[in-house]
């Protein structure tokens, strides 16, 4: 390989890391802003700024406001279920669920801005992700229902409705991240403060162990 080659093969990679950074820094000055103001509270100016990029350079990346949005709750949609895809029926029951609570309570802590405008499109009828809600999402929480009856019907979890313990999760552990603010006024601490993430994590687990526990 000639030195020449070497060179050209150097500036592209220098500029897919660039290409990559620069879009990075695009999606994560929007998810604050949004998280923050909501769609219509927010202006691609204002995103450009908080990224230090030109807004010509914003609409390169993102053609429009709208899909500037949908590619952050698209990134922000797969941190959320990264913990419910990995729930499989080869795991114990319990330690699964129990191990799943771990985890979601995490992307509460690590992702609060995330958890917070996902909420936020929800409560405004979502109306963006409706069709990935209906087809994507529903179809994921259809085949981890199924586990969960086939391990209630296997009498390794007490008799309960799937799907609403699926729902029973995401209020219990999004509950931290979506009402931060009122869990800091009433506590005085957060999911960050690293002993009340610990005791958070073990309470909320047992509660729901308990709750599906076989007796």
């Amino acid at each position: 390989m000639n030195s020449n080659h070497k060179h050209s093969i150097g500036r592209a990679s220098r500029r897919s890391h660039a290409v990559a950074a620069k879009r990075a820094a695009i999606l994560q000055s929007a998810l604050s802003l949004f998280s923050q103001y909501g769609f219509h509270g927010t202006s691609l100016d204002k995103v450009a700024e908080q990224a230090e990029v030109s807004k010509t350079n914003l609409l390169y990346y993102f053609p429009s406001k709208t899909a500037l949005y949908l590619a952050v709750l698209q990134d922000l949609l797969s941190i959320w279920l990264a913990p419910l895809k990995a729930l499989s029926y080869q795991q114990d029951p319990l330690e699964a669920i129990r191990h799943y609570i771990q985890l979601k309570l995490e992307v509460s802590r690590d992702n609060p801005q995330a958890s917070r405008l996902f909420c936020m499109e929800m409560i405004q009828g979502a109306p963006l992700l409706k069709q990935e809600l209906e087809e994507n999402l529903k179809a994921l929480v259809n085949e981890k229902s199924a586990i969960i009856a086939r391990w209630v019907d296997e009498g390794k979890l007490a008799a309960i409705a799937p799907h609403h313990l699926i729902f029973m999760l995401w209020a219990a552990t999004q509950h931290y991240a979506d009402f931060a603010s009122q869990v800091t006024a009433i506590t005085g601490r957060g999911l960050e403060d690293s002993q009340f993430f610990a005791e958070t994590v073990e309470n909320v687990q047992r509660m729901i162990i308990e709750g599906i526990r076989v007796r």
